[in-house]
């Protein structure tokens, strides 16, 4: 006769799930979420004629030469945006890196300035990922005006947060053992970060970048609804207009583009494994 071993954390996990969605059906109740009503007639009809207005697709030659426009200028605010923000990530990542500090090893002078240092500009990259790319993009809109240069600056500002936060935990957790060591023999920040902690970190750093601005490319079209340019402003002049044909083109060229920029990103990743 054949025993299963019983499995020691069943009742554990069994535990977990039954937690997790008696948090999980309350916070459901608070969304009102309720999926049942996608399904009523009523709405159903509804979503029917709206879907109807986005068939045909608008193709005329005049329409497609403003759609191919607005990508370029699409393409262009996310790779202007990420480059922008690699800049500012940087150094505020070295300034945050403990892994970089000789004040980490052991006492010496200006140690709580430094401490005092890593703290602000860790408040600093709070701030700037903590407010979302949207509201930037309004912000700046109301400064600049309709545009491009919008869009750049607000990925700049938001996604440099992001890319400081995210760089300085991965150099945080690579191995430390080389940075230590040329601490110790006297090695300034720039000479440990380059041969002590890049090494190691430089696939996983560059993998992050290249996630980053395939997000920035769907971030740029959302910002264009609020006037930041790119297919985004397109999308929204016509959806004002209420021509679901110039609506449907836009979405078909959208998801290309993401597709494109996903394919582009996992073979760059691919080539640093």
């Amino acid at each position: 006769m054949t025993t299963h071993p019983r499995d020691p954390q069943a009742l554990r996990r069994l535990t977990g799930l039954v937690l997790a969605l008696l948090v999980l059906w309350p916070l459901l109740r608070l969304a009102q979420f309720s999926p049942s009503a996608l399904f009523a007639s009523d709405n159903l009809r509804v979503m029917g004629g709206f879907l109807r207005n986005f068939l045909p697709p608008e193709v005329s030659a005049d329409f497609i030469g403003q759609v191919v426009k607005a990508t370029l200028e699409t393409l262009a605010i996310a790779t202007a945006g990420i480059a922008l923000a690699f800049a500012v990530a940087v150094p505020l990542a070295v300034a945050m890196t403990s892994s970089l500090s000789v004040s980490r090893i052991g006492p010496g002078p200006g140690r709580r300035l430094r401490t005092a240092l890593r703290i602000g500009v860790r408040a600093l990259v709070l701030l700037l990922r903590g407010m979302p790319e949207l509201v930037w993009a309004l912000i700046f809109v109301r400064a600049l005006g309709l545009g491009a240069a919008a869009g750049v600056l607000a990925l700049a500002v938001t996604y440099g947060g992001m890319l400081a936060k995210v760089y300085a935990e991965i150099l945080e957790s690579s191995d430390r053992r080389a940075a230590d060591a040329l601490l110790v023999s006297g090695g300034g920040r720039l000479t440990t970060l380059l041969y002590g902690l890049l090494p190691n970190a430089a696939g996983e750093l560059v993998s992050y970048t290249v996630y980053r601005w395939e997000c920035a490319i769907r971030a740029s079209v959302v910002m264009g609804f609020v006037g930041a340019g790119g297919l985004g402003q397109l999308m929204d002049q016509a959806m004002k207009m209420l021509n679901g044909g110039e609506a449907a083109t836009i979405l078909l060229v959208f998801l290309a583009l993401v597709l494109l920029a996903d394919a582009l990103s996992a073979r760059l990743r691919n080539a640093l494994d």
